[in-house]
């Protein structure tokens, strides 16, 4: 059975709940992979025809139901109003949040997912994201939801001020505009649209392509 305790809540208010959230996901994320290997089994010669991508779609769909973290896709606008669509996720605003439905466009796969977000959480712990449920299509597409803090009375940064963050926070600039890397990271896309800043000169990175380096 599932651990229920993997899907308390976590106060997006205290002190090292970023963290809290990043050991939360790579609990489900063992989870994960160990479901999705039992569900490769049980399906034999027949897992040809399956892709890894429809496995962890249906241990997902299964999850969520388990853990009453399913959102149906008519209960999806009452997480907020409609807000701006981008190439991977679909945003919902209330007061509070932002609720990002992830496509799986840029990642390819939950677990892909799993590990972008935990990489988001520790370089913007500011902005870092919770993974809040799922929902789709019963069946066949199965699609992420994921919640941040709003940030409000903010602006797009623009790129000098990205650049100086980035810089601040120990990543050097690449070629390509947006683009930055570290030892552990290469960061991408943090252009005016993806980073916010406010009356107070705080920088918000809402959202980021990242990946990890090579050793």
């Amino acid at each position: 059975m599932m651990n229920n305790d993997l899907l308390k809540p976590i106060s997006q208010g205290s002190i090292g709940a970023q963290d809290a959230e990043n050991q939360r996901i790579t609990e489900i994320t063992n989870e994960f992979v160990r479901f999705c290997s039992v569900y490769a089994q049980k399906c034999g010669k027949s897992s040809d025809n399956v892709t890894a991508l429809d496995i962890e779609m249906r241990v997902a769909e299964a999850y969520a139901k388990e853990h009453a973290i399913w959102i149906p896709m008519d209960k999806i606008f009452a997480l907020g109003e409609p807000g701006p669509s981008g190439n991977e996720n679909d945003t919902y605003v209330n007061e509070d949040y932002v609720f990002k439905v992830n496509n799986l466009m840029n990642c390819g796969s939950i677990l892909s997912l799993f590990d972008k977000i935990k990489m988001h959480n520790e370089i913007f712990p500011d902005t870092f994201y919770v993974l809040y449920g799922f929902t789709g299509f019963e069946g066949r597409t199965i699609m992420p939801v994921l919640r941040q803090n709003r940030v409000a009375n903010a602006q797009p940064a623009t790129q000098i001020i990205i650049d100086t963050y980035m810089a601040a926070i120990g990543f050097s600039k690449r070629e390509e505009v947006g683009k930055y890397s570290n030892v552990d990271y290469t960061v991408w896309d943090l252009l005016p649209r993806n980073v916010l800043y406010d009356k107070d000169g705080d920088i918000y990175v809402v959202d980021a392509e990242i990946s990890r380096n090579s050793l």
